[in-house]
């Protein structure tokens, strides 16, 4: 299963086709094309699906979730982390991407 962690906007690229995001103290840059015509700032919260924004959230909801994942890695030991980070990096859907990037 793939987990999307709220992030954080930290930087819109002037063209508004990008953005540089936070997720829980990772920086990443997105993609926003998926959310064009929509209004995406410095500190709006987003979901990102394989490197896209997907939708933006409110605050409190974002805060909310972050917490929750937050709790879970605390009660994870690191054997568990790092499985689950593994996991996360064989995310179907990420591999395809990363598949189809490498083609071209």
């Amino acid at each position: 299963m793939c987990l999307s962690i709220p992030s954080k906007v930290v930087k819109v690229a002037e063209d508004a086709t990008s953005c540089v995001v936070d997720t829980m103290g990772v920086q990443r840059e997105a993609s926003l094309l998926m959310m064009i015509g929509l209004d995406i700032n410095v500190g709006d919260y987003v979901l990102l699906h394989i490197g896209f924004v997907m939708e933006k959230i409110n605050e409190t909801e974002a805060l909310a979730a972050i917490d929750t994942y937050r709790e879970i890695l605390e009660a994870m030991d690191d054997e568990e982390k790092r499985e689950a980070i593994l996991e996360a990096d064989e995310c179907p859907a990420r591999t395809e991407e990363y598949a189809a990037k490498s083609e071209a």
